[in-house]
């Protein structure tokens, strides 16, 4: 991955973090980036989503950011200077998920 493709892996996950923070708080309070994958044509991107409630929230937050996604990629645009504003795919990131109920599980192995 060259060095274009991280930075600007890194800027989309910085702002697109802060405009759902600022201009979506109630909505996105759940809702953790956890990664960014542009392609190295930088057209299109896909955002790693990690929420912190039931599966069934994460689904519906999941289609929540899907419906805001133009409004996500004006704003975006407004914020990032980029030749061609990458298409936002969101992608529900479960690792966290899984960590915990790894961690969970050891917990009580060592209880017993």
């Amino acid at each position: 991955m060259s060095n274009r493709t991280l930075r600007v892996n890194e800027l989309i996950h910085r702002e697109l973090s802060d405009i759902l923070r600022k201009r979506y708080q109630a909505e996105a309070t759940p809702i953790t980036i956890t990664a960014v994958e542009t392609a190295p044509d930088l057209r299109e991107c896909r955002v790693h989503v990690a929420v912190t409630a039931v599966p069934e929230a994460a689904a519906q937050k999941l289609r929540w950011l899907k419906t805001i996604d133009r409004d996500l990629r004006r704003e975006l645009g407004r914020r990032i200077v980029l030749k061609y504003m990458p298409n936002l795919t969101f992608a529900l990131d479960t690792a966290t998920a899984r960590g915990n109920r790894i961690l969970g599980i050891l917990d009580e192995l060592e209880k017993k």
